[in-house]
């Protein structure tokens, strides 16, 4: 069976409406009025329209030709002027009817007018409603006066009618002043978390090298006074850390200018990533630091989503930035394990006097420790943190295992 096409699917539609959304609002609304002006004239049309009166009715000349014109044309401004455009359309629509000139079918332009206003008015919805309904109240004593043989049930349904419109047009104007606010919330909790993902890669790099560099400083300004034959080793390390520094600030600056998925593909920038395999790295560069540490891994290591191995170097660099802070020279133990359906990390140091580590937390609310909680929920893993009952900190991860298909 062939299935059917919707009209707007067609090819010979799909020009036509191209075109049409192409257009600016104020251009579509001067068409919309000039077809309904055109259609006005059309005999076939007139007897399709707005009537209220049914006074008898009177040859139409240049005023009713006028009149016409006047409850179509001024549709061209619905959206810009809405206020403005109801009470010309609606003037020339209560002179029409009171002069009983035949119905149009440009009298329709009352229907779209009172829409309008409802959807598109900003101030004083209320006023101009209120004088709007003491005006039809005025146009139906006219009507009554000039001998017209409507009574107050077919008066009071010609303006149920009109508020029903009305009332459309507001409740399009909510739903979409709903809809606005809803994108603008939206919006406002991207950026916000943006700004967070930001200050968490920040954090990340700048911290981790920054303390280690601090710290090879300082080994190197001892070393300067007791050895300095072995001051040049450390004047090295600091200069290889903030090398590799400078490596993850332009990966992370290549991330935030990326757009799209064009960051994840762009093979350049996917090496310069911190990954699983970097994880020696890390290593090599805390015992250059001064910190022994013992690295191990277990199980076969298999290609992961960039932010899953994202989150799992961050944990591991995170943990040996705290133990280089707050456990300078002790034993610091990395093991990462990879299994079937999880990665498991776990990072202890022993404390100096045996003693369970204690550490504050920050001022700031943490943007270490806490930071790196989230980013690991991000990827629906786990974190804990704190001292060991024998003495000393530890950091464990589990992050599920998301292996890529080659």
């Amino acid at each position: 069976m062939m299935s059917r096409q919707a009209p707007c699917e067609r090819p010979e539609f799909r020009a036509p409406l191209g075109w049409w959304q192409k257009q600016s609002v104020s251009r579509k609304d001067g068409l919309c009025a000039l077809v309904l002006a055109v259609l006005a004239f059309v005999p076939t049309l007139s007897t399709i329209g707005a009537q209220i009166g049914d006074l008898p009715e009177r040859p139409a000349g240049a005023l009713g030709l006028g009149l016409t014109l006047a409850q179509t044309l001024p549709l061209s401004a619905r959206r810009r002027w809405p206020a403005g455009t109801l009470t010309v359309v609606a003037c020339a629509f209560a002179v029409h009817q009171a002069l009983g000139f035949a119905t149009t079918f440009g009298s329709l332009g009352l229907y779209l007018a009172v829409y309008s206003a409802g959807a598109h008015q900003v101030r004083f919805r209320r006023g101009s409603a209120a004088v709007a309904s003491a005006a039809y109240a005025g146009l139906a004593v006219v009507l009554d006066r000039l001998g017209s043989p409507q009574g107050v049930p077919d008066y009071l349904a010609f303006y149920l009618a009109l508020a029903v419109v009305w009332l459309v047009g507001s409740t399009v104007r909510t739903r979409r002043a709903e809809e606005a606010e809803r994108r603008r919330l939206a919006a406002e909790v991207a950026t916000a978390a943006e700004r967070a993902r930001i200050a968490r890669e920040l954090h990340d790099v700048v911290t981790h090298h920054v303390t280690a560099m601090v710290v090879q400083a300082d080994a190197a300004q001892f070393l300067l006074m007791s050895a300095p034959e072995r001051a040049g080793e450390g004047l090295s390390a600091v200069s290889d850390t903030g090398r590799r520094a400078l490596t993850e600030l332009r990966y992370l600056l290549g991330v935030l200018e990326a757009t799209g998925d064009s960051s994840a593909a762009d093979p350049a920038r996917t090496d310069r990533a911190p990954t699983l395999g970097r994880l020696g790295d890390l290593v090599e560069q805390a015992r250059s630091a001064g910190q022994p540490v013992e690295f191990s891994e277990q199980g076969e290591r298999r290609p992961q989503p960039l932010e899953v191995e994202l989150a799992a170097y961050r944990v591991v660099q995170e943990a040996l930035t705290n133990a280089m802070k707050h456990a300078t020279g002790q034993p610091t133990r990395v093991l990462v394990r990879h299994g079937e359906a999880r990665i498991e990390i776990g990072v202890t140091t022993d404390n100096p006097d045996d003693s369970p580590v204690t550490r504050k937390p920050s001022p700031a609310g943490g943007r270490g420790l806490a930071g790196l909680r989230e980013r690991v929920r991000t990827v629906d893993g786990e974190l804990e943190a704190g001292p060991r009952p024998e003495g000393g900190f530890e950091v464990r991860a589990t992050i599920p295992s998301q292996p890529v298909q080659e």
